[in-house]
């Protein structure tokens, strides 16, 4: 009976050793991997490249969007994908995005950002649109990349005159 319990506590101290090394923080990496997809979606966007800017949200039904203008809600990628489209196609000049104060917390498999965005747009006639956002991004890794899977975009509004207040600061 003692040689059994020391032989269990000389295996248990000799496994001590054998246990797996605790599995690597990867919230910097992962940190760093979401700043570079917003980086890709400010070069997709100044490029009016929609499928660049569409892969960068999950694909099929489950993606939600509360954008900026109407509708309320966009359901699913296609719907998106859209809005982006007819967006893009109503200034067919030069465009720009500057996304400022991006913070972005990581946890295991899902994350979320919020960030400030400032495109600007040029229509037909030449003449540039600009205005800020307030954006907020949920994401989900699918298999080994982070995707936008929900998005939030707000422009404050001046409850005086009930005007959005497209320049804020």
């Amino acid at each position: 009976m003692k040689m059994t319990g020391l032989l269990c506590m000389a295996l248990l101290a000799s496994c001590v050793g054998c246990a797996t090394a605790p599995v690597a923080d990867t919230r910097a990496k992962d940190e760093a991997d979401i700043r570079a997809l917003e980086d890709r979606f400010a070069a997709a966007f100044k490029a009016k490249d929609i499928n660049a800017i569409m892969a960068l949200y999950t694909p099929g039904p489950d993606l939600v969007v509360f954008d900026a203008t109407p509708p309320r809600q966009y359901a699913g990628w296609p719907a998106y994908k859209k809005d982006f489209e007819d967006f893009l196609a109503s200034s067919p000049g030069p465009a720009d995005m500057v996304i400022t104060d991006l913070s972005v917390t990581v946890g295991g498999d899902v994350a979320y950002s919020h960030s400030i965005q400032h495109p600007s747009l040029t229509d037909k006639n030449g003449k540039k649109t600009e205005f800020t956002v307030r954006v907020t991004d949920g994401y989900k890794k699918v298999n080994g990349q982070w995707l936008i899977s929900h998005e939030h975009v707000s422009v404050p509004v001046d409850m005086t005159t009930m005007k959005p207040d497209l320049d804020s600061k």
